[in-house]
């Protein structure tokens, strides 16, 4: 069986990859398995990268290094989806955030994850009209061996 596509938010990713929530604790493991491949465009990751680069305190410390190997080892860079027609497009209210929703239906993801209100609020419609599930981190984890 191919494995799953899943595209996950930047705020899903800091809580992962910078602040150790453990709520995603078991996302390394199920990323470097055989059920699960996580999708993103450049420019996902450069948004991810401006972030970072700013820096979240000394509470929160960056190694730049260890970031860049959990996105080679764990994620697959593509191409970004070309625009999709009126009746395929879901608008998110948020535009920051359009990038996820557009990759995860055009790439036909079957999840994605995020704590993004604005994205979470297109969930239903997701799930009716492209089979895509949108879900909070916790939902996602909580599913994973």
């Amino acid at each position: 069986m191919p494995r799953q596509l899943i595209v996950i938010d930047s705020q899903s990713l800091f809580d992962w990859m910078v602040f150790r929530n453990p709520v995603c604790s078991n996302w390394g493991a199920a990323l470097g398995g055989s059920d699960w491949e996580w999708i993103f465009t450049s420019d996902m990751r450069s948004e991810f990268d401006f972030v970072v680069a700013k820096g979240f305190g000394e509470r929160w410390p960056v190694d730049v290094d260890a970031l860049a190997a959990t996105w080679a080892r764990h994620g697959r860079t593509v191409d970004p989806p070309a625009p999709l027609g009126a009746g395929e497009r879901l608008r998110c209210t948020d535009p920051d955030d359009q990038k996820f929703i557009d990759l995860a239906i055009a790439a036909r993801a079957h999840t994605l994850v995020t704590r993004d209100k604005a994205l979470l609020r297109l969930a239903r419609k997701a799930l009716a009209r492209h089979g895509l599930r949108v879900c909070r981190p916790e939902a996602w984890s909580a599913e994973l061996p």
